[in-house]
């Protein structure tokens, strides 16, 4: 296997050394996090606990489970960021990441045109100062977790 900072993040997690942002629920399969690097809060990602390259590895267990995630953090982030609907994307090809992991996007309702679709991977990777705070993707983070369900 080639390096992956996802298993590294993953154990991370494990160690129970992982921020709040960064380890936000976690169920037998999946970790859900938030992005470290976007300027869009609520921006999430649902991790595969095990490292699988693609998602035709996944059991059937995992891929139920991600179904029922993928819905209740839809849910909770048109409750509490006010989106109109969530955009579902996963790729497992940026360098250092080839893990399965799921963008769990929120298109706002006022989202501009430049940022629709998959333009909004321009809200990725941002430069620091344009980046979602730490204390507003923990807020975020305890307020998802109070409301998500294992």
């Amino acid at each position: 296997m080639t390096e992956c900072v996802t298993c590294e993040l993953i154990a991370r997690r494990d160690a129970g050394n992982a921020p709040l942002w960064d380890s936000i629920h976690r169920t037998a399969y999946w970790d859900v996090v938030h992005s470290f690097n976007t300027s869009l809060l609520g921006w999430l990602v649902l991790v595969s606990r095990r490292h699988i390259a693609a998602v035709d590895e996944m059991t059937e267990a995992e891929a139920i489970e991600l179904g029922k995630l993928i819905r209740q953090v839809s849910i909770i982030l048109k409750n509490e960021v006010g989106c109109a609907k969530t955009y579902v994307v996963q790729f497992a090809e940026a360098e250092g990441h080839p893990h399965v992991h799921f963008h769990i996007i929120p298109r706002m309702p006022d989202q501009a045109d430049e940022f629709r679709g998959p333009r909004i991977f321009q809200q990725l990777g941002v430069p620091d100062d344009a980046r979602v705070g730490e204390v507003a993707m923990n807020d975020l983070a305890e307020r998802i977790r109070r409301n998500l369900v294992s």
